[in-house]
């Protein structure tokens, strides 16, 4: 019966209608960690945890629809997925290098020095870094699909000048749109998280950055083959090439790779629910905030920034940040360095292009060593679950025997690149375990990330992006020179080039040992994870990634904590934590990066509770049932008895005088 003076709100109301508020009557909160009531209640809460009689929106959970999710997909399927995107990362980096193989034709064509040409494939790195950053949040808010269509397209188009330019000028605008124009790792590390728990994506993550690593070497294999023509067709054919497996990519994946976003399939599966009158009530959780409350330029701009505050900040970041992007620069230095290595032997431009293979097989050994690394790491954290440096540290211990090879590889190239009468063979022994560590790194260091710093693992892990390719950009243009002109006087310029970058490299392999020794410590004095732990504990005790956004109340124009409905514990922000910055709560933004990545623990820790509430459940529901059962058969068998007992004695009673 509705209450005197009350107001009855349509169910159908918009997203972004401004609905009135009564303090009274309005409801917003979590029922027993389900379900988000939104709207007035006209019924009570139900044992089942859904309101009775609701009138308004609730907000769909995963919960609600497990089997319908990315976690719920097929084997089959996900690999299929991962396979698409193992190309799609591949194409990206593919980018990058192959360019580089037509430096020849393109100084010729344009009548530019080739140092100056180089300019274009720095251009494509550098912004690639940046965005990669732009692209993530974009992922979160519309979708991972709608983002890697869109990326893929614009590369695609900006492809189009680059190969068409008709002065200098143009190719490199056209390349640099297409690095800003490249999601990259951002985006596909995502889709990772969207379909595999977050203590079971091991394998998944391994097999992706195998493509991104992996694509790199692609370019000058390929290449080599490609200036086999004349140096006027060789460079647009580099272009061309790039355009062709693009659009192949492009098409792949529009065809073959569903959505994988949570919030976005949430928001389809209540969408349908609607239409088909199943739940007329349900709403997903992007429609029951506006699309401009979600993305307030103030947030988005802290968002965008948080990578580079804490590559800047966080020491840990910026230590295996540095060390991960050192690395990855050193490849595409060695992309200008091994036309001057292997020209001492006399080998054409194609042997030179094969003259990358040994880092690729570095890269297939360093991927084979991880695999029984995740099972011994998964097993040790199972056994000793309080022991933090067994749940953090225990990631890079591989890494720990790993990352020596990067300095021992550099020393054994430096000194077996100077030409006859050595044997070529001795450098690319070299280069292949340069291979080995490039691989280590760049994994042991996303997953070590990943599970240090939770909520902003994406922000840590961008920032090692960020560092990958922004020093590969940076470096590539000094790199000629760098090889060319160190010692040169004393006919050394390619040993003591080789010995440079074995000495940086050496002063940060030691700093992976610090951080494992002195990780906890490091922990301690960080900021974000200081306020990780802070939030941790404002909401009782509850994993951040567990806490749902809720929409602001208009009433007064500030934030009104929800009310708590049902017997489970409140797991409200604290007035505290809610006058934080947008960017450093959890329950702030849907569209933070880090969202997704924690969704799997909290998924496989929501569902494992629901399993075992239900399997206890129905073990009281059989205790009460054998003892009600056990009742009514002790209450028959007593009463069988008297009946028994009346039969016997009766006769007796009746022939009393």
């Amino acid at each position: 019966m509705e209450k005197a003076g009350s107001k009855q709100w349509p169910a159908t109301f918009g997203p972004d209608d401004e609905r009135p508020t009564h303090s009274s009557e309005e409801t917003v909160g979590h029922i027993d960690d389900t379900r988000t009531a939104v709207g007035p209640t006209a019924g009570k809460v139900g044992g089942d945890g859904n309101v009775e009689g609701q009138v308004g929106k609730r907000e769909l959970t995963e919960k609600d629809c497990e089997g319908e999710l990315g976690f719920a997909f097929p084997t089959w399927k996900k690999w299929w997925i991962l396979t698409v995107i193992f190309l799609v990362q591949t194409s990206m980096n593919f980018n990058t290098s192959l360019y580089s193989n037509g430096l020849e034709g393109i100084s010729g064509h344009f009548n530019v020095g080739e140092q100056a040409a180089r300019v274009g494939a720095a251009v494509f790195l550098i912004t690639y870094a940046f965005g990669c950053e732009l692209w993530a949040p974009w992922s979160e808010e519309i979708g991972r699909k709608p983002v890697l269509q869109a990326s893929l397209f614009l590369v695609n188009i900006f492809t189009l000048p680059v190969a068409l330019a008709p002065n200098f000028g143009c190719l490199v605008a056209g390349r640099a749109l297409g690095g800003l124009a490249t999601a990259g790792g951002s985006v596909t590390l995502g889709m990772i998280a969207d379909m595999f728990e977050s203590d079971r994506q091991q394998y998944a993550v391994a097999y992706i950055v195998f493509s991104s690593v992996g694509g790199s070497i692609l370019g000058p294999i390929v290449g080599g083959f490609v200036q086999m023509l004349p140096p006027a067709q060789a460079w647009r054919w580099c272009i061309w090439i790039q355009l062709i497996f693009g659009g192949a990519v492009m098409l792949l994946h529009l065809f073959t790779v569903p959505e994988t976003r949570t919030t976005i399939m949430l928001d389809r599966i209540a969408k349908k629910r609607r239409q088909t009158g199943q739940d007329p009530d349900v709403y997903g959780p992007n429609e029951l905030v506006s699309f401009w409350a979600r993305f307030t330029f103030k947030e988005l701009m802290y968002t965008w920034l948080r990578p580079f505050r804490m590559f800047l900040t966080e020491p840990i970041v910026l230590t295996l940040s540095l060390l991960s992007g050192f690395s990855d620069a050193l490849i595409f230095m060695q992309i200008q360095s091994f036309a001057l290595v292997y020209k001492q032997w006399d080998f054409a431009p194609y042997q030179i292009g094969l003259s990358f293979i040994p880092i690729g097989l570095g890269y297939v050994i360093g991927w084979l060593l991880f695999l029984p690394a995740f099972e011994r790491n998964q097993k040790l954290r199972e056994r000793h679950p309080e022991n933090e440096h067994a749940q953090y540290e225990s990631r890079l211990s591989l890494l720990l025997w790993l990352a020596p090879c990067l300095p021992i590889g550099l020393i054994i190239f430096a000194w077996t690149s100077s030409g006859p009468p050595l044997h070529w063979i001795g450098s690319m022994f070299g280069t292949c375990i340069i291979g080995i560590a490039n691989y280590a790194i760049y994994m042991a260091t996303i997953d070590y990330m990943i599970c240090a710093y939770g909520p902003y693992s994406a922000s840590a892990t961008g920032g090692n992006g960020w560092a990958r390719d922004f020093l590969a950009g940076v470096l590539t243009i000094p790199a000629t020179p760098f090889y060319t002109n160190i010692g040169s006087e004393k006919g050394m310029n390619l040993p003591y080039a080789s010995t440079i970058l074995f000495c940086i490299s050496f002063a940060l392999v030691v700093a992976v040992y610090v951080i494992y020794w002195k990780g906890p410590t490091l922990r301690k004095r960080s900021p974000f994870a200081q306020s990780l732990a802070q939030g941790t504990a404002s909401f009782g005790g509850h994993h951040l990634s567990a806490v749902r956004s809720h929409r602001p109340s208009t009433a007064e124009g500030g934030y009104r904590p929800p009310t708590a409905l049902g017997r489970g514990p409140s797991t409200e922000p604290s007035a505290e934590l809610m006058q934080q910055r947008p960017g450093d709560r959890m329950s702030a933004s849907r569209h933070n990066s880090y969202y997704s990545s924690q969704q799997a623990a909290s998924r496989r820790h929501s569902r494992q509770a629901s399993r075992n509430a239900s399997r206890g459940n129905s073990l009281e529901r059989e205790r009460r049932s054998d003892e009600e059962n056990g009742a009514v058969s002790h209450h028959s068998l007593s009463h069988t008895l008297q009946n028994l007992n009346s039969v016997v004695l009766a006769p007796a009673e009746q022939k009393r005088p």
